[in-house]
């Protein structure tokens, strides 16, 4: 479709899963693709797949902590000096685990918010300006430009899950931190808003979709009783990263097969 023709996209947590498959999509539809994780190989063996049915080189690694801010900020010198420009940013990376609050130790809960909040917040801090400071040298008069970051969020963000009290509250910080950025990007043209997907077969699920009976949960709970694929959430990603959804700004998107009103 070429909807992101010419744009210079990142994707962080890009090795598998939901990261994947929307660096794919990106990459399918036009963008030069920054794939970005802490495994290298994970990480070239996406950018490889992508490459290898492209006419010329869609995609790169950089292979970075998202937690670390100076990791980041090598990340936005990189971006300004081989691309001077960036259009896409989706902020993936992510981690979960099970505890209860009683049994959870300090340090557990600190690792799921840096993974999951410090990560979209140092990610946006870094390269918001240089998308700001490409939007103002490109004229932000020209209504065709797109501009977007998509922060990935859950459903366990609207509604609490047993166990995971340090994964729900991580992502409803991130749902409402995307308001926030939303409302202080938007005067530089730059639309922010996230996506909540549902129960899919990513890497932070695998685990518990082996057990038949989690599986068959989820499908009584969920109006299109099925597990969703992690393309399907990448599709409504690039949608809200595109110039589709240009009047859209601040919104999430809740992609969950339908379970909050099962």
């Amino acid at each position: 479709m070429g909807r992101f023709k010419n744009a210079i996209a990142v994707v962080t947590g890009a090795g598998s899963g939901i990261g994947e498959q929307t660096a794919i999509q990106l990459a399918n539809e036009g963008a030069k693709v920054i794939l970005v994780g802490r495994t290298r190989s994970k990480l070239e063996r996406v950018v490889d797949a992508i490459n290898s049915s492209a006419a010329e080189p869609a995609a790169t690694v950089f292979q970075a902590d998202v937690t670390k801010e100076e990791e980041m900020e090598q990340l936005g010198k990189l971006i300004k000096q081989e691309y001077g420009d960036l259009h896409v940013v989706v902020n993936n990376a992510g981690s979960s685990g099970k505890s209860s609050i009683l049994d959870m130790d300090a340090d557990e809960w600190d690792r799921i918010q840096e993974t999951n909040v410090k990560s979209v917040f140092l990610v946006s801090k870094v390269l918001g300006p240089v998308m700001i400071e490409a939007s103002e040298n490109a004229g932000q008069t020209d209504p065709a430009a797109n501009r977007a970051i998509v922060n990935v969020a859950s459903l366990s963000g609207h509604k609490a899950g047993a166990k995971i009290p340090h994964y729900s509250s991580s992502k409803a910080a991130v749902i409402n931190f995307t308001k926030a950025l939303a409302l202080e990007f938007a005067p530089h043209g730059i639309r922010v808003n996230s996506v909540s997907p549902g129960f899919a077969e990513t890497p932070l699920t695998a685990e518990g979709l082996k057990n038949k009976r989690f599986e068959e949960a989820i499908q009584r709970n969920t109006a299109l009783s099925r597990v969703g694929k992690p393309e399907e959430i990448a599709r409504v990603i690039t949608f809200a990263a595109s110039q589709e959804a240009s009047y859209m700004t601040g919104s999430d998107l809740l992609v969950d097969g339908g379970w909050l009103i099962k």
